[in-house]
């Protein structure tokens, strides 16, 4: 009689989201924080009931997954490091905690959200919600969920690459919001310039479609398919004097162009995805911004409306 087959085990990163009851109350010990808890100030009200639900799906993913007989090659945070060879990545928590766990994700690591709070957290790009992680999870690794590639921007500063899994928007600015961001914007492909503008502005928000629904469209940007390869960028608060115009308010860049931004500040920032990754810029530096050549492959998203 031969010997039985081995099966080998799907290989999955789990990665959870630290919610702010963790990190305020029982990890920091935030004084004003438990103090505002025990008034019931309606500023902290939620934190609790959204802790709560939140740890009720990590255990549900995590029984999910010893059911399935999948092997946890790496648990951690949103930025914790991310096992390279997997099967599948799973993030616990919203889209922060898919967006942070996306930078490390290459072409075609398939990517499954798990919405652990889904009565006060959007969730789009979540593909599971708390309740049905084991039903998803099965599906994903079967490779019954339907996958979507979205687009990603790279950011590059004086010609070095300052990230290049950029899923949302970058942001470029003055450091502080009150004051006015000044600049040179080009769209040029190759060696051909398309559009060329000295700006004054409350900055400058740039990003392919997956954050287009976000900052861009706050900015009255348009909401781009999510199989849209193009960058969109969208000038926040455009200062225009009298009898003038600002003729590149908003707009998109193709697969074979370059957004170009020269700053005429002396200080300056870019933000990455949110506020934790940002850089500062001086006067004369160059951004350059453009898709790269990375999508990012997102598991359950397909069927879902974009308003």
């Amino acid at each position: 009689m031969s010997a039985a087959k081995h099966v080998r085990r799907p290989r999955v990163a789990l990665v959870v989201k630290r919610t702010s009851y963790r990190k305020f109350v029982m990890e920091v010990r935030d004084l004003r924080v438990e103090k505002l808890l025990r008034r019931g100030d309606p500023t902290v009200r939620s934190i609790r009931p959204s802790h709560e639900a939140h740890e009720e799906t990590v255990r549900e993913v995590e029984a999910a997954l010893s059911a399935i007989g999948a092997e946890i090659v790496s648990r951690g945070g949103p930025r914790a490091r991310i096992s390279p060879r997997v099967d599948l990545v799973v993030t616990v928590g919203g889209d922060g905690t898919l967006l942070s766990a996306s930078h490390q994700l290459g072409r075609g690591c398939p990517l499954l959200g798990v919405n652990s709070a889904p009565g006060s957290s959007v969730g789009f790009f979540c593909g599971a919600v708390k309740g049905e992680a084991r039903l998803m999870i099965e599906r994903a690794l079967r490779g019954e969920l339907r996958d979507v590639e979205l687009a990603r921007m790279r950011v590059d500063l004086n010609g070095k690459k300052l990230h290049g899994r950029v899923l949302n928007e970058a942001l470029f600015c003055h450091p502080s919001p009150a004051a006015t961001s000044r600049y040179i914007l080009k769209i040029h492909g190759g060696r051909r310039t398309v559009h060329e503008e000295n700006q004054r502005s409350s900055g400058l928000w740039v990003g392919p479609a997956a954050g287009s629904t976000a900052a861009q469209r706050s900015a009255g940007g348009r909401v781009l398919p999510l199989s849209s390869q193009k960058i969109q960028y969208v000038v926040r608060e455009p200062y225009t004097p009298a009898g003038g115009r600002i003729r590149f308010a908003r707009g998109l860049v193709d697969e074979s162009s370059v957004l170009e931004l020269r700053s005429k500040m002396r200080e300056a920032k870019v933000f990455m995805d949110g506020h934790q990754l940002a850089h500062d810029v001086e006067i004369g530096d160059v951004l350059e911004m453009h898709r790269c050549d990375e999508p990012l492959t997102v598991l359950g998203i397909a069927n879902k409306r974009r308003t």
